[in-house]
């Protein structure tokens, strides 16, 4: 499994589409084997969870996320958790993996 989180200034980004980076984890096992940061493409429709799915992201952890970049993840099969907290970015990973991580509001405004 890989899971991915858009990142501002090392931080989950409020704004999935206007992002720095992604932070890709990648579990085995239920535990954290590797991560990675990469440079997204350029943001136009449909470029981002293209970008995902062709990196093999099954789960994308948000702060906010508009509808449809939400329809397009799941066409790709990419769930998605919005309205994270902001937490150490490994932290929000090993959240998920307990079961524990929770949503909130969606912090993107379209």
């Amino acid at each position: 499994m890989k899971i991915a989180i858009p990142i501002t200034q090392g931080s989950i980004s409020s704004h999935f589409g206007h992002c720095e980076a992604f932070a890709i984890f990648t579990i085995e096992d239920t535990k954290i084997v590797k991560e990675e940061i990469l440079d997204p493409p350029v943001h136009e429709p449909g470029s981002h969870p293209a970008f995902l799915h062709k990196h093999g992201c099954n789960v994308v952890i948000a702060g906010g996320m508009g509808n449809r970049a939400q329809e397009l993840m799941s066409a790709q099969d990419i769930k998605v958790i919005i309205g994270a907290p902001q937490l150490p970015l490994r932290e929000l990973v090993e959240q998920y993996l307990r079961g524990d991580l929770q949503s909130g509001e969606n912090r993107c405004d379209h």
